[in-house]
């Protein structure tokens, strides 16, 4: 399944809504870290990422993240992960990530 990336800027919340749709994986990764990297150079501020729709990530697409939170940490922010599914919170609880990421 195919990547689909969306955001907006919540001006009200100062926080980027990120919504991830498909498969994060080493043919997608790339898009994924082009995608954060880009909104957080136009603002670098926290993002919410919405994992309603993301079927699966692997290794790479988690190594992502890690580097966009550590960009995000800089500046003081954070990142949220929501509504993921059963098996990648799982994911996240395996590696650790749960402790490291706001899981909701």
């Amino acid at each position: 399944m195919s990547l689909d990336i969306k955001n907006i800027f919540n001006n009200d919340s100062e926080i980027w809504d990120v919504s991830i749709s498909g498969d994060v994986d080493i043919t997608s990764s790339l898009d994924l870290k082009e995608s954060l990297n880009s909104i957080l150079d136009k603002k670098n501020k926290s993002i919410r990422i919405n994992c309603e729709n993301l079927s699966y990530i692997d290794s790479t697409g988690l190594g992502v993240l890690i580097s966009i939170l550590k960009r995000v940490k800089g500046s003081g922010n954070d990142i949220e992960i929501l509504d993921a599914k059963p098996n990648i919170s799982k994911l996240f609880k395996i590696t650790g990530l749960d402790k490291i990421f706001i899981i909701n």
